[in-house]
């Protein structure tokens, strides 16, 4: 069921309407295209489609790590959809290399977001919280584009 559930997550993230229905009963396709009440669980897509690169990173890249975040950063990343600052960062669990994928938390632990980090775990451990005018030499100024961030549900 598990699978079923996640194929649909991704049918609607993807603007496409799916149905979990009972395979073994008759007619179970021709009923659930024709939009018949009853037939089984109707996930419903998404009003706004995610493109195939925030699908990839959604539900294809598994995550190396979480990062986490203060309620600032998360605000920011929510209703203004801006890219992850290192000021924002305050705390990493795990191990991940530079461009791979991270969970991001709230403070409460909660994951909301997923994206590809442009730092190494050492890395983003060593600028964590810092302004953009505080980072090295070299560093990149963000720790996760808003291009390779996807808020989940």
């Amino acid at each position: 069921m598990a699978s079923k559930l996640a194929a649909a997550k991704i049918a609607a993230w993807s603007g496409v309407r799916a149905v979990i229905a009972q395979a073994d009963r008759d007619d179970v396709l021709v009923e659930a295209v024709g939009g018949q009440a009853g037939i089984g669980t109707v996930v419903v897509p998404r009003r706004r489609r995610l493109p195939a690169r925030k699908l990839w990173i959604a539900f294809a890249v598994g995550s190396s790590g979480t990062v986490i975040v203060d309620e600032g950063a998360k605000r920011a990343l929510l209703e203004r959809g801006v890219s992850l600052l290192p000021a924002g960062v305050t705390g990493v669990k795990g191990g991940f290399e530079a461009d791979e994928a991270v969970e991001i938390a709230g403070p409460d632990g909660v994951v909301f977001a997923k994206g590809l980090c442009r730092l190494d775990a050492a890395g983003l451990r060593e600028v964590a919280g810092r302004r953009t005018y505080e980072l090295p030499e070299g560093v990149t100024h963000e720790v996760v584009h808003r291009d390779d961030l996807v808020v989940l549900p």
